[in-house]
């Protein structure tokens, strides 16, 4: 049974019922947000640590959220926002740039023992790799979230024409890396 956000704010804001709330606001958006972030960290064990970093501040912060968007826009911003942070912090410890996390985070793809996907899933993670970060996030939020172009402006703070274009310059990309790659 899906619950919906009104409901599970609604509970939040009382004491006695903050904790089934939470609950039920992991149990919809938990696996939503981890396969987010896995697509843009690769690593089951990054993942899994960013989901747990992101409820711990939804947690901190529901209390204060004013409702001018919507809660899972809300929550994906700041899935976002700890993937690109935890990118940045991982290029400066590593002292590599872009690329080279590129080419360090496909070969984590290869040796990745969550990683179940068949062979053109692999070669279009590996496409993927190849993005600018944004191209990288706006593809995944379009064509593996769902998002419309609107939800994804909401959550990214980019216009609406903006974000096409940079889709459709991430698939013409990934379209070159697949039929150069095989």
């Amino acid at each position: 049974m899906i619950v919906e956000d009104s409901l599970i704010l609604q509970k939040f804001e009382n004491e006695k019922t903050r904790n089934e709330s939470f609950s039920l606001l992991l149990e919809k958006y938990q696996q939503k947000v981890y396969w987010h972030i896995r697509r843009m960290v690769l690593n089951h064990d990054d993942a899994d640590d960013l989901v747990q970093d992101v409820f711990i501040k939804v947690w901190k912060n529901l209390i204060n959220f004013r409702q001018d968007s919507q809660l899972y826009t809300w929550i994906y911003r700041i899935a976002t926002n700890e993937c690109i942070t935890f990118l940045k912090k991982k290029r400066a410890k590593n002292n590599i740039s872009i690329d080279d996390l590129g080419e360090q985070l496909s070969e984590n793809l290869n040796e990745e023992n969550y990683f179940s996907g068949d062979a053109i899933q692999k070669k279009l993670q590996e496409a993927l790799l190849t993005l600018p970060e944004k191209q990288k996030l706006v593809f995944n939020m379009k064509y593996y979230d769902d998002l419309k172009f609107q939800e994804i402006s909401d959550i990214l703070g980019t216009s609406v024409g903006a974000l096409k274009a940079s889709y459709h310059l991430a698939v013409k990309k990934i379209e070159h890396h697949l039929l150069s790659n095989d």
